[in-house]
């Protein structure tokens, strides 16, 4: 798909991976909607993307807000939807720690954030996408959501479900025009990263703006027929055009 003039929409986009994929796909040529509830940090990076000559506006919010109204402000700001990219995401309380030590508060609130708030926002989305015969869902997930983790209970368990919930949308939707798919990125040197793992070496991390530029490659050439995409698999598709790798990168 050609991202001249694509109208996305990107969740927890004030930095990491969401600031990145704001940055590429605004080179590329598309209009994008930042959305986050850390207002100086989403204005400064908006500002950042504008200054460098591309299309990006600011929605202050947080995911789990009404999700009609979420939609209709995004679109307000750039028109319909095109590309709706599901990053934004909780760990839970950290350190981490295990599920019998989890409140059921804390275990909700990751499934609300992770799990029903990209429920809800497509759901706002998908009906004018159906109409149009195109549009894309794309949701980012975790080897979390595959692999069990001791501690990582609440966000681990929310991932899986977002999988699932991808490919759930993926066959609903296959004859609609609309395609829908998870994509791990693999591990990142973040904050949430950091918060999680605070004793990993971080030049072992690949940078989220290579992660980014992966991802936006692949949407460009269109997305791959599996609801579910690794980062293995991701890196693999994208190998010719990433760059700035480090020496050494762990699975996930």
């Amino acid at each position: 798909m050609s991202l001249d003039d694509t109208k996305v929409l990107v969740t927890g986009a004030s930095r990491g991976l969401g600031r990145a994929l704001g940055e590429r796909l605004a080179a590329r040529g598309a209009s994008v909607v930042m959305m986050a509830r850390g207002e100086p940090e989403l204005l400064e990076a908006v500002a950042a993307i504008r200054t460098a000559g591309g299309d990006a506006h600011a929605l202050v919010a947080d995911v789990t807000d009404d999700p009609a109204r979420l939609a209709g402000a995004a679109a307000a700001m750039v028109g319909p939807i095109d590309v709706v990219i599901h990053n934004a995401s909780t760990l839970g309380p950290v350190p981490l720690r295990p599920l019998s030590d989890t409140s059921a508060a804390d275990f909700a609130r990751a499934i609300e954030v992770n799990l029903v708030a990209p429920f809800n926002l497509t759901r706002a989305l998908v009906g004018a996408m159906v109409q149009r015969g195109r549009g894309l869902l794309v949701h980012i997930s975790s080897d979390a959501s595959v692999e069990a983790y001791p501690t990582w209970g609440a966000y681990s368990v929310s991932k899986a479900g977002l999988d699932h919930l991808a490919r759930l949308w993926a066959a609903e939707l296959e004859d609609t025009g609309v395609r829908a798919l998870a994509i791990d990125p693999g591990e990142m040197n973040t904050r949430m990263h950091a918060d999680a793992m605070p004793d990993v070496d971080r030049a072992e991390l690949t940078a989220p703006e290579v992660v980014a530029e992966r991802i936006v490659a692949l949407l460009a050439r269109g997305a791959p027929s599996e609801p579910r995409l690794s980062a293995s698999a991701l890196r693999e598709a994208t190998r010719e055009t990433a760059e700035g790798e480090p020496s050494q990168e762990a699975s996930a």
